[in-house]
């Protein structure tokens, strides 16, 4: 059992969040935490410029309801923690930060851009300095 439960969440693909947070349930040791993790992908200066002010925050606001409301259906009390950067470099970051033991990252069918530049799962598992469970 763990005690702190790292569940990043792309909100593109939230159907698979209430498995995930069902697997983290059941990990979950009494009195223990799981924090539900949005990284929103950092867009480049050159785009920035051209949308509309306070997109960024709106977007994080946004996810962290979002991340709210996925915790809510699955019934469980869960911290939300919204970035802004690369996704496997946030979610380890956060896991270190937060002390996790565990990670529960979803992975998907790999498109070929996966096999050439790699998937967040991938790199999350590859980086961790905590254990990390793939949900497909």
């Amino acid at each position: 059992m763990y005690k702190t439960i790292i569940v990043p969440i792309d909100l593109g693909h939230a159907a698979k969040g209430k498995a995930m947070l069902d697997i983290a349930g059941q990990l979950l040791d009494k009195g223990g935490r799981i924090i539900l993790v949005n990284v929103i992908e950092e867009v480049p200066t050159f785009v920035a410029a051209q949308l509309p002010t306070g997109i960024l925050e709106q977007s994080t606001k946004n996810a962290a309801t979002d991340l709210g409301d996925i915790a809510g259906a699955a019934g469980l009390h869960a911290e939300i923690d919204v970035r802004v950067g690369r996704p496997a470099t946030a979610i380890n970051a956060i896991a270190e930060e937060k002390g996790a033991e565990l990670i529960i990252v979803a992975s998907h069918r790999p498109g070929l851009q996966d096999y050439l530049l790699g998937s967040t799962a991938a790199s999350v598992v590859r980086h961790a300095k905590c254990s990390v469970l793939v949900a497909r």
